[in-house]
């Protein structure tokens, strides 16, 4: 199965000491013929220059996630949508798993299970209660890779323009068309912020985010408690 109507857009900002590894990963999707395209932030470290030097297509906007992936899904011209985390890798055929299931309806949307990496013995469990709270509750995080079709990106009327809790508030409006494809097949994401900030304290934070977040404070003010 041909895989070519596929774009996997990376938001990066400041990602030099790992930029390498990541363009060496999605490789052999671009070889495959899907559009891989990277949305520099604004970084202050070379990330841009070092994904030019090494063949990579990359673009530049405004800094923000949310910002950085509309700017990207803009630029593309596929007819299927891949937002992918910088500290994120795909299943090898992560490509032709998402064009099979979002070929099957115009209207469509997923999310991977996700696997995490790192130091802390609690990380399989975190992984574990993300995946199964994303199935429960039809919404993911970035983590899990979400990708969906063109069509549906643009019903909904793309990311919110909001600096946290992007991927929750459009999961919000995707599943209000169409119910997401959980995919059990893992992607693998970086543990280094809960290894970094300790990961009963990174829970206890994240727990109070979406709290807060539900109960209507602004997403600006929890970017501030965040950082």
């Amino acid at each position: 199965m041909t895989s070519r109507n596929l774009a996997i857009i990376v938001p990066v900002l400041n990602e030099v000491n790992a930029i390498h590894d990541l363009i060496n990963h999605l490789k052999p999707y671009a070889e495959r013929g899907n559009e891989v395209l990277f949305v520099d932030g604004g970084s202050r470290d070379g990330t841009a220059a070092a994904i030019q030097s090494a063949g990579g297509r990359v673009i530049t906007s405004a800094a923000g996630r949310a910002k950085q992936m509309n700017a990207g899904a803009r630029a593309t011209s596929s007819q299927y949508l891949a937002f992918l985390h910088a500290d994120t890798r795909l299943p090898s055929n992560a490509d032709h798993i998402m064009v099979a299931l979002l070929s099957q309806k115009t209207l469509a949307w997923g999310r991977f299970d996700v696997k995490i990496e790192g130091q802390s013995r609690l990380l399989p469990i975190i992984a574990f209660m993300m995946n199964w709270r994303s199935r429960l509750t039809h919404i993911a995080t970035g983590d899990q890779v979400l990708f969906m079709s063109r069509s549906l990106f643009e019903i909904v009327g793309c990311f919110p323009d909001q600096p946290l809790m992007e991927d929750i508030e459009i999961s919000k409006q995707l599943k209000q068309c169409a119910p997401p494809y959980c995919v059990k097949h893992k992607v693998t994401t970086s543990g280094r912020r809960w290894d970094s900030r300790g990961s009963w304290k990174t829970i206890a934070l994240m727990w109070k985010l979406r709290w807060s977040y539900w109960r209507g404070e602004s997403p600006e003010t929890l970017a501030e408690q965040y950082r």
